[in-house]
């Protein structure tokens, strides 16, 4: 007879906790559409955020999508100097899966404010600009994700080493701990998997610092785009993708990365940047993301998954470098666990 009355007890405790967690599912669900509570009900989760600059004040474009008190995921697009239409692809994901996300367009980008000054593209004074956007949207230890994306992989890292107190989690997309360790990948690895005829005739456009010339444009998208920076041929690209392309401040882009597509080079800023000795100090929940044919390392980015305090590492099989788009049947299933195993308190901060 107890024994009847301890398993009745558990199956009522079990059906009990299971409704609960149902009913919080059901509640984010049920709330995730409605801007009625919000001061961007308006405009449609847009918000010209000012941002405070050793150069005077800019405002920087953002654009909420959804509602969800816990999961707020903020993504940072590459480039330098592209913008948040990247993303684009995440619109079939995430809000099936109730997660809020927040589309970004940095300073300098396309939908931003674009100043003509070098001295404002610099780790640190973006890496502040992050920090008063999260102010502005009220993101904290209890709900902010950060996503970067190549550049924007970057940038989270340098986040999360500075203010990695304000995250719940981080994840860190197709980019690599060290500019040289990439420079040696692209230069090593990459360039002698294509045909020695044309890689000759990159490397004698690079040399001659032709960068403009139609026929090198014209070798990068058959030979290198279409096998390392999105597996599709051209005229199959997604329009938004495109669409970021064609919006690039090419000063952000070339004073930050260089004019070469084989890694970091010439005079650009970001070419001896390095913070593999400095990963070891990140504690936050951390999902790293490789893919087979990406422009970057995807053994080194497993070693930063390794690194990291609680690191874990999402292989794309069929991915280059814009895994969302090549491989979306691993990435998203993947970024989407990690998201909600962060949540579920199953990956905590070390």
């Amino acid at each position: 007879m107890k024994l009847k009355v301890l398993i009745c007890s558990f199956i009522s405790v079990f059906i009990f906790s299971n409704c609960q967690e149902k009913s919080k599912e059901d509640s984010v669900k049920a709330n995730y559409l409605d801007f009625s509570k919000r001061d961007d009900q308006l405009t449609g989760g847009i918000k010209m955020i000012p941002i405070k600059t050793p150069k005077g004040t800019f405002k920087v474009w953002t654009k909420r999508v959804g509602n969800n008190p816990k999961i707020k995921v903020l993504l940072l697009h590459g480039g330098p100097g592209l913008t948040h239409e990247l993303y684009e692809a995440f619109d079939g994901y995430f809000p099936n899966e109730s997660i809020e996300y927040i589309y970004y367009d940095q300073l300098g980008s396309y939908y931003s404010d674009q100043p003509n000054d070098n001295s404002l593209w610099t780790n640190d004074r973006f890496v502040e600009e992050v920090e008063q956007v999260r102010i502005a949207l009220g993101l904290d230890s209890s709900n902010f994700y950060l996503m970067g994306q190549s550049w924007g992989g970057i940038l989270a890292m340098e986040y999360a080493l500075k203010y990695q107190k304000n995250l719940k989690g981080l994840i860190i997309s197709n980019m690599m701990a060290s500019a040289p360790a990439y420079n040696k990948y692209a230069e090593e690895v990459l360039g002698p998997k294509l045909p020695k005829a044309v890689f000759n005739q990159i490397k004698t456009f690079e040399k001659n610092k032709d960068y403009t010339n139609p026929k090198y444009t014209e070798l990068l998208f058959k030979y290198y785009y279409t096998e390392h920076i999105l597996r599709m041929p051209v005229d199959q690209w997604p329009e938004s993708i495109n669409r970021t392309f064609k919006h690039i401040n090419p000063n952000v882009y070339v004073y930050m990365q260089g004019p070469s597509e084989f890694g970091i080079t010439g005079n650009a800023s970001l070419k001896n940047w390095d913070v593999t000795a400095r990963l070891k100090t990140i504690s936050v929940p951390t999902l790293v993301i490789g893919a087979k044919y990406d422009t970057m390392d995807p053994k080194h980015m497993e070693w930063m998954s390794k690194e990291v305090q609680n690191g874990s590492f999402l292989f794309c099989p069929n991915g280059s470098h814009l895994s969302q788009y090549d491989d979306p049947k691993t990435y998203f299933p993947g970024v989407i666990k990690f998201l909600k195993d962060v949540d579920n308190g199953e990956l905590k901060k070390s």
